[in-house]
């Protein structure tokens, strides 16, 4: 890239131009680093729900099987 003359009106506005991009790929980084966190919230929540649902699922026949097992 042409180096500009900051204190030239070319080089002034394309100081501002690098400025501004600059700080839009910073915001966008730190957009993009919330919507990680995000998605592995909701991804935990999802895996924790499961393993909540397959943990009183197998108690539930764990202890159906132990009430046979006493039964028979």
């Amino acid at each position: 890239m042409t180096k500009f003359n900051p204190t030239s009106p070319v080089g002034f506005l394309m100081l501002v131009l690098e400025t501004r991009t600059r700080h839009a790929r910073q915001q966008e980084r730190g957009a993009s680093a919330v919507e990680w966190v995000v998605i592995s919230a909701i991804l935990v929540t999802v895996v924790i729900a499961v393993g909540l649902l397959l943990t009183t699922a197998l108690r539930g026949k764990a202890q159906d099987v132990s009430n046979d097992i006493q039964s028979g």
